[in-house]
């Protein structure tokens, strides 16, 4: 069998068939963007979440209310001479010699607080506003009574407290007791020791937080009542008693329950 030769040229072109380009999509640059997905909650249902809150304005706190003041002075209290009332943005002052008569005075007041703010200066209680601190100073009251406050009423002074009893203990010597009653905060001014009667002590001690201890102490032995003496000091009176007679006292007190306890003659040393 005969094979068939055939004779030619061979192409060099590329006549293979090339694959369309993928379209590309052109986008304007001021397009949006596409929002974003919402989340899918388990049950397959798209949430809707609340839309961020744009930031708020704190604005500026409120000023504090005014302090209360007395309403006016107490008319049986002596006013003190340049005596500047109390009321704000009242400057005015007492005379300085003399009796002076209240009649037709009137004061002019501000109710409210004193307000700096950014270099402006006034009050709360009305609208004005200066720049300068000595122009501040002469803002008049927005507010009028009938008389100046000078000193103010008097003031109710809280009930004292009896103390009932006090602890206390004593040492002594054959010629002298020593005693310590313990309480804190004695008035010197004010405090009372009596030593008139050589059988009892006499006490009236009135502390600066307003409490007093009153008591008539009956002695175990009689005393010379020229030569005792007592100090007060930051948490206790000390008597000391000088003995009439050179007998050991068995307690400080009569009234108390005599024990068989050794009493200590002589102040007592260490170990």
């Amino acid at each position: 069998m005969e094979m068939l030769q055939t004779s030619g040229k061979h192409s060099t072109v590329d006549d293979t068939p090339k694959p369309n380009p993928s379209p590309v999509n052109d986008v304007p640059k001021d397009v949006p963007p596409p929002p974003a997905p919402k989340p899918i909650a388990s049950n397959g249902v798209a949430q809707n979440l609340p839309a961020p809150r744009a930031p708020q304005a704190t604005s500026p706190a409120a000023p504090l209310p005014a302090p209360l003041e007395s309403d006016s002075d107490d008319l049986s209290t002596q006013i003190p001479p340049n005596t500047t009332c109390r009321r704000r943005g009242c400057n005015a002052t007492s005379p300085a010699e003399g009796k002076f008569s209240r009649d037709g005075e009137e004061c002019a007041y501000h109710r409210g607080q004193a307000l700096f703010h950014e270099g402006s200066k006034g009050w709360t209680c009305c609208k004005r506003r200066v720049l300068e601190f000595e122009e501040f100073m002469k803002i008049e009251g927005c507010e009028r009574k009938n008389k100046h406050l000078f000193v103010g009423s008097k003031k109710i002074s809280r009930k004292e407290e009896a103390v009932l009893e006090v602890r206390h203990d004593f040492y002594q010597t054959p010629t002298n007791v020593i005693a310590s009653l313990y309480l804190k905060k004695i008035d010197k001014e004010r405090a009372r020791v009596d030593f008139s009667s050589p059988t009892t002590v006499v006490l009236d001690l009135p502390t600066v937080d307003n409490k007093r201890y009153k008591t008539e102490i009956p002695l175990f032995g009689q005393i010379d009542t020229a030569q005792s003496e007592y100090k007060i000091m930051g948490t206790k009176l000390e008597l000391t008693l000088v003995k009439l007679e050179g007998l050991s006292w068995s307690t400080f007190r009569s009234d108390e329950q005599r024990t068989s306890e050794i009493i200590q003659v002589g102040r007592a040393g260490r170990a």
